[in-house]
């Protein structure tokens, strides 16, 4: 990426987050915010590139504010890009002063709720801060090898006979999903893509580098735990008491390791496009093969992270799914 923070991370006043986009998008995003009616948006966002902290949060508020004014469909596209604005001005002002934690909550909140245009100085901005924030902590070179620390999930063998207690009356009784181990493109195509038959594909994903990581606090805090995510809360979205948070990853992940989430209010993440917000978890993936074998495009790429009993209920999707397990076990019912 182009642009490096000028000073080390003991001296603050020299700290910069370069964002080429903005400074040449700025005023015509400007007129455009101010054409539909956000006069006072754009005085504090002059401000706010002033170095102005205070004016640089209230036109965050002001976009926020419009984000919540109606349906989500209907919000205009300018004031999404206008909330990723004053993201990128709160988050400059506190990199210049050191606070790291800070500026990278206000960059994941531009990339989950701000507009498309300047997504990239979003996501070149994180990893600038976070490189600067793990000079104050241990680097993500000390921690990317072997992992011997406290596990995320314990393994725990798998009982057959539980899992029977717990499926519906008759439902093995239908055609059994067959397992197939290194399956064929050809093989897959021919055999089951096409006629729309289920298959579970084992010994295919030994290669991913989350195989060995992802259940390991230590990596997962060092690779994402400043970052903000959208958790749900409660047993499902159906429930009346379900609701969504937003989050710290470490304060997620200590949730599910200390079981403070209770069974009935589970803490998960769900449908998240959390590989677009968070590049070094989607380093540690690949996109299996067998996705392109109909020739179509990828439709969607989303992360699921919950506690043991995380339920989704019954539903029918759009489109073809391809479900990756990367640690423990997850029951599927198809009907």
């Amino acid at each position: 990426m182009s642009g490096a923070a000028t000073a080390s991370s003991g001296d603050h006043n020299n700290l910069r987050l370069p964002t080429p986009t903005l400074d040449a998008e700025s005023q015509t995003l400007l007129q455009s915010i101010s054409a539909q009616g956000g006069y006072a948006y754009a005085r504090m966002a002059a401000l706010a590139v002033a170095g102005d902290q205070s004016a640089a949060e209230a036109a965050r508020d002001m976009a926020w504010e419009q984000l919540h004014s109606g349906p989500w469909h209907s919000v205009l596209p300018v004031w999404r890009d206008a909330y990723s604005m004053a993201c990128l001005n709160v988050a400059k002002n506190h990199f210049a002063a050191g606070e790291f934690a800070e500026a990278l909550g206000a960059l994941d909140m531009g990339l989950i709720m701000g507009g498309m245009l300047l997504r990239k100085d979003l996501h070149d901005s994180v990893v600038l801060v976070s490189s600067e924030a793990r000079k104050k902590a241990k680097s993500l070179e000390e921690t990317s090898g072997e992992f011997k620390g406290q596990k995320l999930v314990p393994e725990v063998p798998v009982d057959v006979n539980e899992v029977l207690k717990i499926l519906p009356c008759r439902s093995l009784t239908c055609r059994r999903v067959e397992k197939r181990s290194g399956l064929s493109l050809e093989g897959f195509l021919r055999d089951y893509f096409l006629s729309g038959t289920p298959v579970v594909i084992t010994n295919s994903m030994a290669h991913w580098p989350a195989r060995a990581k992802w259940n390991h606090l230590d990596y997962l805090n060092a690779v994402a735990g400043n970052r903000t995510v959208p958790v749900e809360v409660g047993k499902n979205y159906l429930c009346s008491d379900w609701k969504q948070e937003l989050v710290t990853f470490s304060k997620f992940l200590e949730r599910i390791r200390t079981n403070k989430s209770s069974p009935m209010e589970p803490t998960y993440l769900a449908q998240h496009p959390l590989f677009d917000q968070i590049n070094e978890l989607r380093d540690d993936i690949c996109i299996p093969d067998y996705c392109f074998v109909g020739g179509g495009e990828l439709q969607s790429l989303n992360a699921w992270f919950g506690p043991a009993g995380t339920v989704t209920p019954l539903h029918h999707d759009p489109h073809h799914n391809i479900l990756a397990q990367v640690t423990t076990v997850k029951d599927l019912f198809l009907t």
